[in-house]
């Protein structure tokens, strides 16, 4: 398996997710395709390896104006980078995401000051978003529907990994896109990792988030990171556990240390998936999900 394989969801016949490299890494990034009556793309990765999905449409003999929909779980620069780009080739889709990102697909500027202060050097991974005309963005809510013609998508706020988050439901094919709400699944592992990054993570939110993906109960997750996932209650208890241990270590070393660059260097230094995503990558997420964590400390004690 490499950077720009593709491959079919299981127990599908026309979903399809491309390994788009996400910081370099394999098996990190997901874009996903719906090859139906009206052919979707659910998240864009950081734009920076965007070839590789239109390459991928043109293997499923999919024509770039066909592409009606462009979903977003949520703008965050992983998954929303690349939505400029792909909406410029594919002239005739309409952008979708929560209302709260929206406006910032329309006026990235904020969004991507914002972005390189939390990622540091990692943003070398990111290309430059493209701002969207704002008629070609559909504002969502919770509750929502987006009519794909051959399947219809459930639109459920998830707000605790970030406010502007939302996942996507088909009930067709029990395939559920969740962003960033079910965690990171690390398939070298067969874990969920935790995802924490400044400056809205919310523990309590995010347990929120993942009690109701246990409430839908789908046959199939659909992660961003990474991969199709057969549903299994198990795994998304263990994560639960894993976010709640992963806020206390945070909160502890913050007492040890008394210092905020200590503790992420900390966490830095001890991060367990060097061997899986390299230490470039491993240490840069293990900084921002510390600083996530410590900003969330930060405004409990305010």
């Amino acid at each position: 398996m490499a950077i720009g394989d593709r491959f079919r969801v299981d127990g599908t016949d026309d979903v399809h997710y491309v390994d788009v490299g996400l910081h370099g890494v394999p098996r990190h990034g997901a874009v996903y395709v719906a090859d139906g009556d009206e052919p979707a793309i659910v998240e864009t990765g950081t734009g920076q390896n965007r070839e590789y999905v239109f390459d991928a449409l043109n293997e499923l003999d999919i024509d770039r104006e066909t592409i009606e929909h462009i979903l977003i779980t949520h703008v965050h620069l992983d998954h929303a980078g690349g939505a400029g780009y792909f909406a410029a080739e594919c002239p005739n889709a309409t952008v979708y995401t929560h209302e709260i990102g929206a406006p910032h697909l329309v006026d990235p500027e904020r969004l991507i000051a914002g972005t390189k202060d939390a990622v540091g050097d990692q943003w070398d991974f990111y290309a430059d978003p493209k701002p969207i005309p704002a008629e070609r963005v559909e504002s969502l809510v919770d509750g929502d529907k987006v009519d794909l013609g051959d399947r219809t998508l459930s639109v459920i706020h998830a707000p605790g990994h970030a406010p502007h988050q939302a996942m996507f439901f088909d009930p067709d094919d029990s395939l559920l896109f969740p962003g960033d709400a079910a965690g990171v699944y690390v398939p070298e592992r067969g874990v969920i990792n935790e995802t924490s990054p400044p400056p809205q993570f919310d523990l309590e939110g995010c347990l929120d988030d993942i009690r109701t993906v246990e409430e839908i109960a789908p046959e199939t997750l659909c992660f961003t990171h990474f991969g199709d996932v057969p549903y299994d209650p198990d795994l998304l208890e263990a994560y639960k556990r894993t976010l709640v241990e992963w806020v206390e270590a945070v909160r502890r070393k913050c007492a040890e240390l008394g210092d905020d660059e200590a503790v992420v260097e900390h966490f830095e230094n001890h991060s367990e998936l060097v061997e899986v995503w390299g230490e470039r990558k491993a240490r840069a997420e293990a900084s921002l999900n510390t600083r996530g964590v410590l900003t969330s400390l930060d405004r409990q004690s305010e």
